[in-house]
């Protein structure tokens, strides 16, 4: 069983061009939060954005255009509730248009609810919500891609509250024990759950011996550090090797707007017109000390 014959991912983007995407992507998001009358999970979208933006635009093989083509990457968001970070990701990829998203998230029989649900949303693999449950439905996904000769990756992002879940290191076991190279999890470890800070509640670490423990290949870096993440993906073994990898992703809840960031106040909340002028000057002053660390 060899590579896929379609390359993963369209890799001809930049790294500055992807965190210039991202920075777009956390402002979309935060527009959204501000004319959206009801609670965002802001804190983990913003989390997340960093690694979407990754995955969407550089890494995942995927054609919006032509969603039945058996060698596309399948993607689970395991984390469900970051669902408007992943369709807002998406939609700057071209899978449909951010106005939709704007126009009628949450609303009843809209098509981006909450969380994801792959019967309302063509592009969306699998519809998550319940933690704990995404990454093993990615598990039985590369499991049947492996049984039918495919080469295509199963890519899923899981919070990392979530595997203080027992079906979390269930998947992981009988992804080893399956030898599921094709399988990659990213974990955005943001270390906080929705009311207290993780170690507060789960003794986590050491988080990467865990992984390690169940023999999977284990790599480490910081995610909201753009040439990071297009290292890790870059590095992937190839589908058909015998270790499934976790990618684990250091990163902050709230990333780029202060006053969200490590505050357990904003792992959801709404945005109203003054709130929303203060975070997008705290996110225009932070990519701009970004910008200014990257000349130097």
């Amino acid at each position: 069983m060899g590579q896929s014959s379609l390359k993963f991912g369209s890799g001809t983007r930049s790294v500055e061009e992807l965190e210039d995407l991202a920075f777009e992507l956390r402002s979309k998001l935060l527009h959204l939060c501000g004319t959206y009358e009801g609670a965002v999970h802001i804190g983990g979208d913003l989390s997340a954005a960093d690694i979407l933006t990754a995955l969407y635009e550089y890494g995942l093989n995927v054609d919006p255009s032509d969603l039945s083509n058996p060698e596309r990457d399948r993607f689970v968001l395991s984390k469900g509730h970051a669902a408007v970070c992943m369709y807002i990701a998406m939609a700057m990829r071209g899978f449909f248009s951010y106005e939709g998203i704007v126009e009628t998230y949450g609303q009843l029989d809209s098509a981006y609810g909450m969380h994801p649900c792959k019967v309302q949303l063509p592009g969306v693999e699998c519809s998550t919500g319940s933690l704990g449950h995404g990454m093993p439905l990615a598990v039985g996904m590369a499991l049947s891609a492996r049984g039918r000769g495919e080469t295509h990756r199963v890519v899923s992002l899981v919070g990392d509250g979530e595997t203080g879940e027992g079906s979390i290191w269930e998947a992981a076991m009988a992804a080893r024990s399956n030898e599921l190279g094709n399988l990659v999890v990213f974990v955005d470890r943001n270390r906080q759950l929705m009311t207290s800070f993780a170690e507060e509640r789960v003794a986590f670490e050491p988080y990467p011996d865990k992984w390690a423990a169940f023999g999977w290949n284990v790599v480490t870096i910081d995610g909201h550090d753009m040439a990071q993440l297009v290292g890790a993906i870059d590095a992937l073994p190839a589908t058909d090797s015998t270790r499934p990898t976790v990618v684990i992703c250091e990163t902050v809840k709230g990333k780029g707007v202060d006053f969200m960031e490590h505050n357990l106040a904003w792992h959801a909340g709404s945005l109203g017109a003054a709130d929303l002028e203060r975070a997008m000057e705290s996110l225009e002053a932070s990519r701009g000390k970004n910008k200014n660390k990257e000349s130097v």
